[in-house]
């Protein structure tokens, strides 16, 4: 048994023997019986690991808690993962409990990303880079602009200000590379759409300066019956504007809502 095995077993023997001789005052008993109760019942498992709900030692061990070594076991072998452009991160992070919160019920979702900690991570990694390199060139940069206290977009906070966007989701840039990287000039980190987004003018029929018509479009079946329904027969794939409206690609010019496909 480790020192520190020994100290903590102690600590918990006299807050048991306070706690039942009625030494600590009410209020204080109170938040003592609920860290108890929370310690030896922390709540039920998201439904992703529901089948190790009697198996504490599969994801803990004792004193240490989660163990990291415990979900690379389960989850190393994970391609879905490792191999996608917004996701294969997960190789370089020595850390999961801190995003991937567990015990908060079933239908909790361990997928939602908290930006925030995300940099949390990266920076405690970055500190410790041998001197002279560009990894902590980059760590006292990203310092400094922490240590400034302000965001430079309202829309994100100063922690997610110093990620690079476009390092992780450069393949679902539907701009291409149009409006360059800096995507909090438009985007928030919780969700992709912009509420008081405005399309520009119908009027404007350079649609494919942003959008890529689908692939059925380069086919017979453009002129065969997209072109036909929209009573165009002779419009071109670039021309979008002859067939569709801005409200919605479906939204077709007298015809209204079309969908073929």
């Amino acid at each position: 048994m480790t020192r520190w095995t020994i100290i903590i077993l102690v600590l918990i023997a006299g807050v048991a023997v306070a706690y039942g001789a009625g030494w600590i005052p009410s209020e204080a008993r109170e938040v003592v019986s609920h860290s108890m109760h929370q310690a030896v019942n922390p709540g039920p498992l998201s439904a992703a690991h529901a089948n190790l709900a009697n198996n504490c030692n599969a994801c803990h061990t004792p004193v240490k808690g989660v163990d990291t070594a415990k979900c690379v076991l389960c989850h190393a072998n994970n391609e879905s993962i490792l191999q996608r452009q917004p996701t294969a991160f997960h190789a370089s992070v020595n850390t999961c409990k801190q995003c991937h919160l567990e015990h908060r019920g079933v239908d909790a979702k361990l997928s939602l990303m908290d930006h925030s900690l995300l940099t949390g991570i990266a920076m405690k990694q970055m500190q410790d880079a041998e001197p002279g390199t560009e990894e902590l060139a980059a760590y006292l940069r990203l310092s400094e602009k922490l240590d400034s206290g302000v965001s430079p977009h309202s829309r994100i906070s100063l922690n997610e200000s110093v990620l690079d966007c476009a390092s992780c989701h450069s393949n679902d840039d539907r701009h291409q590379s149009l409006f360059g990287s800096d995507c909090a000039q438009c985007h928030a980190t919780d969700r992709w759409t912009i509420p008081e987004y405005k399309h520009p003018t119908p009027q404007s029929t350079d649609c494919s300066q942003c959008h890529q018509a689908p692939p059925s479009h380069y086919m017979m079946h453009f002129k065969m019956i997209s072109a036909r329904v929209a009573g165009k027969p002779h419009a071109r794939v670039d021309q979008c504007g002859q067939c569709h409206q801005t409200t919605s690609w479906n939204d077709i010019k007298r015809v209204g809502w079309y969908k073929h496909h």
